[in-house]
């Protein structure tokens, strides 16, 4: 039995990743189950006993992306001075990996489309969008920024971020529109910065 499981474990994730390669290069509406079937080297009966139709293959494959993103961004901001710092040096990060290439046609340009906005906000904020609310709670305990409800404003960064993005993803320009961007948000977040005796 636990070898079988191994066997269904792995021949799920060869479906996620060749799946992964193909929504990446050419989008979703352009790949078929046959392609990611061929890809994986498996009969395509095999892609629907793991996955009932090729938007739960999308949303697997979102979720991983999602997963790893947070993994680079983390890297990206481990360095930083503090906490509002690292959001800085993260949402920069999210700016460059979503604006362009395989991440950003699955988070950005097919994630929407095909999760619907509800469905995608519920998987990014086990990643990218949960983090925010974290930061914004541990920077109000440092005493960085001044107390206040941490939803609220979470969901204006995150949303901020998001539209930076996606106007990002729709230039030219990519890599000096991601610029612009992060020098916006990294003033929208020293904004937020206070003396810890205005903090309390």
């Amino acid at each position: 039995m636990a070898k079988q499981a191994e066997r269904r474990a792995g021949t799920s994730e060869a479906i996620l990743t060749a799946a992964r390669r193909l929504f990446g290069a050419q989008g979703f509406a352009a790949t078929t189950m046959d392609e990611i079937a061929e890809a994986t080297g498996v009969a395509k009966g095999a892609v629907y006993h793991h996955f009932k139709t090729k938007e739960a293959v999308f949303e697997a494959v979102f979720d991983n992306v999602s997963r790893d993103l947070v993994a680079e961004i983390d890297g990206a901001a481990r360095s930083e001075k503090d906490v509002l710092a690292a959001m800085v040096a993260g949402s920069q990060h999210y700016f460059a990996a979503t604006a362009k290439g395989p991440t950003g046609q699955i988070i950005l340009r097919d994630g929407p489309a095909v999760l619907g906005w509800e469905r995608w906000r519920e998987i990014d904020a086990k990643h990218f969008g949960g983090k925010l609310p974290r930061a914004i709670a541990a920077a109000m305990e440092g005493g960085l920024i001044a107390r206040q409800p941490v939803e609220p404003l979470a969901r204006l960064l995150l949303g901020a971020v998001t539209e930076a993005a996606v106007a990002c993803a729709g230039r030219a320009d990519i890599a000096r529109a991601g610029a612009e961007y992060a020098r916006a948000f990294r003033s929208l977040v020293e904004a937020l910065r206070v003396a810890p005796c205005r903090a309390k």
